[in-house]
């Protein structure tokens, strides 16, 4: 248990005693948990926080040259893109092939929003088999490692809230083929809710007001849980890095690596054109020379909707947290080396106890809640490739309970994807009047990991698809 003097100390110098307010109500175990705790926040870190994040509000400083980054077309249009393609996917096969490449799921979140109780990985999110969003990553990654001869360790970053749970659900179902020493867990750090007064929050009497510290934090996550040294003893050179609830991403993509590697970059993402000029994601920019992304609700409406002559917008792809990042640019970030990355605020209604110890349940913002974002990396790093992609091919994420973005669009897209792949393989799909697809259809990576691989194994004249038909093509 941490020493109670030092800390008290530590609170009053810092104008935090207030955390303490309550400790001699408290049971031993209530203690010990209140002060280790505080014993992991830096309170002088803290001060320095308080003053440049709540004390004021921070805002972007766009001062310096603003300017479009270069895009890599995911389909190359002359003979020196496609030669340096195809050179890219032999490298990326090359480094998986030999071990170097490791996959890292960002999964702390909870499916609360889509109505549903319990980590957002293990949500039902498939169209005919109704597979968990933890299985169809585990299943492209088990895929690839098939196909390349070699394990890829499958790195998971849960939070507070879902490590327990998270964890139970892999060992339920027996981690979905995978080996499991290559599926490691590691878990999210987090930040205390700040008054605005700054004053940090108590959520009760033994406990602060703490939520994650935003996937940016995962970062120092890896770190801290040893799983860099983990990659480092396996010989791990690349992090393939996605979030858990994109059912259509390519956890594992060989030409995404082999890009990232032939043009030496330290940390690249995967970009698409905006939906309209004020979609939700974060815009792709190069301020001063540095690849940088600007988030949706901090771009001025002004560059947002800038068109240059041939009406196209000018800051048209957007950010959707798919990055390769090389092992030791990470390791540099959080050895101390580099700065650290910078904090996002957010006003948000905090529940928390008032000076008597009484709940307060706001329905207003009282307090600041602050993030990290891993895509603040990319200026940080001495080279970025972007490669854009087909937003139908790659991106659907799962984040609204309904509307844009939710189960219910993503299942949409799912089916229409494996659609297209059949359609490209030479088979007849059937449509409604309207052009919908009018069958459920689901193809599992383990049987086909792209439109290419599933035409090399279907013979069309042999393949008949009907209207209403559920069809799952799996393992």
């Amino acid at each position: 248990m941490a020493e109670i003097t030092g800390i008290r100390k530590t609170l009053e110098k810092h104008g935090q005693g207030h955390l303490l307010r309550f400790y001699d109500e408290l049971s031993d175990r209530q203690r010990g948990v209140l002060l280790e705790q505080l014993a992991a926040i830096d309170f002088a870190r803290m001060d320095d926080i308080v003053a440049r994040y709540v004390r004021q509000v921070p805002g972007w400083n766009l001062q310096g040259r603003l300017e479009p980054p270069a895009i890599v077309p995911g389909k190359p249009a002359t003979p020196a893109a496609q030669a340096e393609h195809k050179a890219a996917r032999a490298k990326g096969a090359e480094l998986l092939a030999a071990g170097k490449v490791a996959a890292f799921v960002v999964a702390g979140g909870e499916g609360t929003r889509l109505g549903y109780e319990g980590p957002k990985g293990c949500l039902e999110a498939t169209p005919v088999t109704h597979k968990p969003l933890f299985r169809v990553l585990a299943e492209q990654i088990l895929a690839a490692s098939r196909r390349y001869g070699v394990a890829i360790p499958w790195y998971v970053m849960t939070s507070q809230g879902n490590d327990v749970a998270t964890r139970a659900f892999f060992r339920q179902h027996r981690y979905f083929g995978l080996d499991a020493d290559d599926v490691l867990f590691l878990v999210q750090g987090t930040m205390p809710a700040i008054g605005f007064d700054g004053k940090l929050l108590l959520a009760d009497k033994g406990s602060l007001a703490l939520s994650p510290d935003g996937h940016g934090g995962c970062l120092s996550a890896l770190r801290r849980s040893g799983a860099l040294d983990d990659m480092a003893r396996r010989g791990i050179d690349l992090i393939s890095y996605f979030q858990v609830d994109n059912p259509l991403v390519h956890c594992i993509d060989p030409l995404f690596l082999g890009l990232h590697a032939l043009r030496e970059a330290e940390m690249s993402a995967k970009g698409l054109p905006k939906r309209d000029p004020m979609e939700r994601v974060g815009n792709f920019c190069v301020l001063d020379g540095k690849v940088t992304v600007i988030e949706y609700s901090d771009m001025p409406a002004d560059l947002a909707t800038a068109t240059p002559e041939d009406g196209r917008l000018r800051f048209a792809f957007g950010s959707i947290a798919i990055h390769v990042l090389s092992r030791s640019f990470v390791d540099r970030l959080t050895s101390g080396e580099g700065p650290p990355l910078p904090y996002h605020r957010a006003d948000k209604p905090v529940p928390c106890i008032d000076e008597h110890g009484k709940p307060v349940k706001p329905d207003t913002p009282n307090a600041v809640k602050l993030e990290m974002f891993v895509f603040d990396a990319l200026p940080l790093a001495t080279g970025t490739v972007i490669l854009g992609i087909d937003r139908r091919e790659e991106f659907s994420p799962i984040k609204n309970a309904a509307g844009p973005d939710s189960l219910s669009s993503s299942l949409h897209d799912q089916v229409r994807r494996a659609a297209a792949w059949l359609e490209q393989a030479g088979v007849s799909v059937p449509r409604d009047a309207d052009g919908q697809v009018a069958a459920a259809i689901e193809i599992s990576a383990l049987f086909a990991e792209s439109a290419e691989d599933l035409k090399a194994k279907i013979d069309p004249a042999k393949f008949t698809l009907v209207g209403g038909q559920n069809l799952y093509l799996g393992d």
